[in-house]
């Protein structure tokens, strides 16, 4: 069954210079009843404590309003950041789109 999942695709850096703008963007995409929020993070070359934090407000927002969110390919160097913050235990980490949208799906 394939999910309706809103996809946030950022690329390059998520760091200080562009965290509050990118918190913005993904959270207007936090909308109605359980959303389910698909962070492709494939083309994220670099991601900063304030990235993390994108990352945890979108989780928390998405949670709380009954949905979720998953990460799907991080490059690895930004899967190393989330893997030594333990983000993986937090927000589901999946190697393809296919997966994450299966674990999104009802």
């Amino acid at each position: 069954m394939e999910s309706s999942a809103t996809v946030y695709a950022p690329v390059g850096r998520i760091d200080s210079s562009n965290a509050a703008a990118a918190e913005r963007e993904v959270l207007g995409l936090v909308q109605g009843p359980a959303p389910q929020v698909l962070l492709d993070l494939r083309r994220v070359e670099y991601l900063s404590s304030a990235g993390l934090r994108v990352l945890l407000v979108v989780a928390k927002a998405c949670r709380a309003a009954g949905g979720r969110a998953v990460i799907e390919a991080p490059t690895a160097s930004v899967a190393q950041v989330l893997t030594m913050s333990g983000f993986d235990k937090i927000i589901p980490i999946l190697p393809t789109r296919e997966a994450a949208l299966a674990a999104l799906a009802p």
